[in-house]
C-alpha cells in the first residue's frame, strides 16, 4: 500500500509539473504595469518576425501580462498613454499612439515615447531602454533569472523624467497644466550625439539608451536567456 501511494504522489507530481506553465521555459515577456493609471503596450514585431498579441492590449494598474512568441524573436514594445477606444479598437491615444487602433499589428507609435528593444537570437541576445524617440513613461527591462547586478541586469530608468523635463522638449497636455511626455534629446536621431539634454536624461537615469551613439556599458545589455520582464513605473529602488 505504501508503495502504491508513493506511486500515485509521484504520478501526480510529475503531471502537475507538465500541466502547469512555466513562463520562464519560453521564450516571451512579462509585461507589468505598476502604475496608478492604465497602460496601452504597443508591440512592433520586426519584419521577418510574426505579429505577437495582435501588436498591443490594455493593460489595467497593478496587472501584469504573459505575452509569448517563437524562440527567435526581435521587435520594440513601449507604452500608450490617455487612449480612448471603442469596442471595435478604434480610438487614439495622448502618447504613444499607433495608427488609432488598439492593435498595432506592424505599426510604431507616434514620438515621443519611451522604447524598449529586445533581440533574442541563437547566438545572442539584447535588450536596451531607449530615449532616442523621446520619452512618456517609466519602464525598466529585466530576465526571469538574472538579478539587478548580474550580465543579465536590470535596465531602464524609475525616474519619471516628465518632471525634470526641460522646456524646450515638453509636450503639454490639452489643457497645459501638466507634462505628459518629453520629446527626443536628438534634432536628428540618425547622427545624434550627447548634448546637453541627452546628458541630463543620463544623469537621472544611466542605465537606458539615450543618443543614437550611446556606448555606455550598462545601455545596452547582452543576456542568454528566453524569458523577460517588462516594468512600466517600476518602484525606486
Amino acid at each position: 500500500m505504501l508503495r502504491s501511494f508513493f506511486t500515485n504522489f509521484l504520478a501526480l507530481f510529475i503531471l502537475f509539473q507538465i500541466s502547469v506553465p512555466k513562463p520562464w521555459a519560453s521564450a516571451g515577456l512579462t509585461i507589468a504595469n505598476n502604475c496608478s493609471y492604465p497602460v496601452w503596450p504597443g508591440i512592433q514585431s520586426s519584419p521577418q518576425y510574426p505579429v505577437v498579441a495582435r501588436g498591443g492590449f490594455f493593460l489595467p494598474p497593478n496587472s501584469e501580462q504573459w505575452v509569448g512568441f517563437s524562440d527567435l524573436w526581435s521587435g520594440r514594445i513601449w507604452g500608450r498613454l490617455g487612449c480612448n477606444f471603442d469596442a471595435a479598437g478604434r480610438g487614439k491615444c495622448i502618447t504613444g499612439d499607433c495608427g488609432s487602433s488598439l492593435y498595432c499589428n506592424k505599426l510604431s507609435g507616434v514620438p515621443p515615447a519611451t522604447i524598449v528593444s529586445l533581440s533574442i537570437q541563437d547566438d545572442q541576445q539584447y535588450y536596451n531602454v531607449s530615449f532616442v524617440n523621446g520619452y512618456n513613461v517609466p519602464i525598466t527591462i529585466k530576465s526571469f533569472t538574472g538579478p539587478d547586478d548580474s550580465k543579465c541586469g536590470i535596465v531602464g530608468c524609475t525616474k519619471d523624467l516628465n518632471t525634470v523635463c526641460p522646456a524646450a522638449l515638453q509636450v503639454r497636455s490639452a489643457d497645459n497644466e501638466s507634462v505628459v511626455a518629453c520629446k527626443s534629446p536628438c534634432e536628428n536621431a540618425k547622427t545624434c550625439g550627447p548634448n546637453k539634454y541627452s546628458r541630463l536624461f543620463k544623469k537621472y537615469c544611466p542605465k537606458a539608451y539615450t543618443y543614437t551613439f550611446d556606448k555606455t556599458p550598462s545601455s545596452v545589455v547582452p543576456c542568454a536567456n528566453v524569458g523577460y520582464v517588462i516594468t512600466f513605473c517600476p518602484k525606486n529602488k
